[in-house]
């Protein structure tokens, strides 16, 4: 057993070696190795140490640190399996979806057919010409979208799954009557509430918390004391550069003042020269090239923010990047792409996909840093929520965890709302798929994604919004309708989002 880890180990590590040793940062640590090769203190007879130290100094090493942590996060790549089990280990999994990007390719195709728009083409250079010179004021002016409808809605993509079945598992031999309860029939492992309680130590009653400390009725002088000491940290950890150690911290919530940078570190996106350049031939994609996905930017962008610049300028550049298909041979999902002179372009077109870069608008004004930022934040976390696989973060374990949440911890409740034929599942699928963007606060949503990044996984969704049902239990055991249960749970703005988790985890008896 140990020898095969070791072997597991090795592998591991020729993996990361080979993709550093293509990177950009592999040839900036090279040629600063070089040039540190003059410096005066660097001897012959102490050469290997002399330019370990000269890279460690001058902020080298710790950039190279920050790569191989990102590194480690990736999906193993095993050369010995094959692609298909790279993406997703479950056959039923697979092919379920194979059928439903299928689906939303026909629907894509269908519209291009009705309203006799293609699916990509270049601009004219008139055309090319206004849209470089109106970049900078795009949304001032509102075209006429009426035509241009979603490719599917969060309602559509939930039927799908709740279809799912694994038809090598016998539904007869679950432990509990109550697996049938819930919409979600697909035998995955999900977390109850002493693993989440294992999982979440750091957000247990007695540790400090961003975003209830800071608003809590505590002397003005210890309230001071605290926030001066998580502030001076926060700073230390951004000065550092020190990815693993900004995700710890993220875990107990950011300063509002250094979320931008904190969560820049984690993810590790740069803007350096190299990345705002691709920003630059991104942008010049979409002044070349008209998609018809465009008009569903625009609309989704005119309908949640004024003026939609920045949103919109980030999702069309966004659905250029064909470095994003790379990642797509890691996991499930396969985007639909258009194709002009042989150049693939990749378009990922859903309702409420949008949502999803709105609240970082609010942390980042430069559009290459924010773009970056997205990017990362999508790749590794918000694909999982409209495209399924059986990964602990995908939307299918979310639901199926918030539905046994519930079903153990608020066992009357789930009951009382099926027998008036409401599943709570759909009611909170709508905020799972969008991380709760658009629901709650942003100040509220801002602390949610904070713990997302420190935990590197999406299942505080889950817990958040079996923990909305929980606070709100008194007043849905009176409904006696849909629309009563939906009338109860309309509105999530005034809710605070740490105390919530804090009390659903740590304060629900066992």
């Amino acid at each position: 057993m140990q020898q095969g880890n070791g072997i597991e180990l090795s592998l591991t590590i020729a993996q990361i070696i080979q993709r550093l040793r293509g990177s950009h940062l592999h040839s900036q640590i090279e040629r600063q190795a070089k040039e540190c090769l003059h410096q005066p203190d660097v001897k012959l007879e102490s050469l290997k140490e002399d330019v370990r130290s000269f890279l460690k100094t001058s902020g080298w090493e710790r950039k190279l640190q920050n790569a191989v942590y990102r590194e480690l996060q990736l999906p193993p790549r095993h050369p010995p399996a094959p692609p298909e089990h790279l993406k997703e280990p479950l056959a039923y999994m697979r092919k379920a979806q194979a059928s439903w990007e299928k689906r939303v390719l026909k629907s894509l195709n269908s519209m291009s057919t009705e309203l006799g728009v293609p699916l990509a083409h270049m601009r004219p250079a008139a055309e090319q010409k206004e849209l470089t010179n109106k970049w900078n004021e795009m949304g001032t002016d509102e075209p006429d979208l009426s035509r241009f409808r979603p490719v599917y809605a969060p309602k559509d993509f939930l039927e799908v799954l709740i279809g799912l079945r694994n038809p090598n598992h016998d539904s007869s031999e679950d432990i509990s009557a109550r697996s049938h309860w819930g919409l979600i029939q697909v035998p995955l492992n999900v977390r109850d509430i002493p693993h989440l309680r294992e999982a979440y130590s750091e957000l247990n009653l007695t540790s400090g918390q961003m975003g209830i400390d800071d608003h809590a009725l505590i002397h003005p002088a210890v309230l001071c004391t605290h926030s001066l000491f998580c502030l001076h940290l926060s700073c230390v950890v951004v000065m550092e550069e020190d990815s693993a150690a900004a995700q710890q911290y993220s875990r107990q919530g950011c300063p509002t003042g250094l979320r931008a940078d904190l969560w820049a570190l984690i993810l590790n996106a740069t803007n350096q020269p190299q990345d705002v350049m691709h920003y630059e031939q991104l942008k010049a994609g979409v002044i070349q090239h008209n998609l018809l996905v465009d008009n569903l930017i625009y609309k989704v962008s005119y309908i949640y923010l004024t003026p939609p610049l920045l949103f919109s300028q980030v999702l069309l550049c966004f659905s250029r990047d064909t470095a994003v298909l790379e990642h797509f041979k890691y996991n499930s999902a396969t985007p639909p792409k258009s194709y002009i002179q042989g150049e693939i372009i990749s378009v990922i077109p859903f309702h409420g996909f949008s949502m999803y870069v709105a609240p970082l608008c609010f942390l980042y004004n430069e559009p290459s840093k924010l773009y970056n930022v997205f990017r990362e934040m999508y790749i590794r976390y918000f694909f999982r929520l409209h495209s399924i696989s059986s990964h602990p973060s995908g939307i299918l374990s979310l639901c199926l965890q918030f539905e046994r949440l519930l079903q153990t911890h608020l066992p009357q409740l789930f009951y009382h709302l099926r027998q008036i034929g409401v599943q709570p599942l759909r009611l909170a699928f709508k905020w799972m798929v969008r991380a709760f963007s658009g629901y709650l606060s942003t100040d509220q949503l801002l602390l949610l994604w904070d713990r997302i990044l420190g935990y590197d996984s999406l299942e505080v969704v889950a817990v958040l919004a079996a923990a909305v049902f929980a606070f709100r239990a008194e007043n849905l055991m009176e409904v006696t309708s849909l629309a009563s249960a939906e009338a109860v749970l309309a509105d999530l703005s005034t809710l605070k989002v740490m105390p919530l988790i804090q009390v659903f985890l740590f304060a629900t008896a066992m």
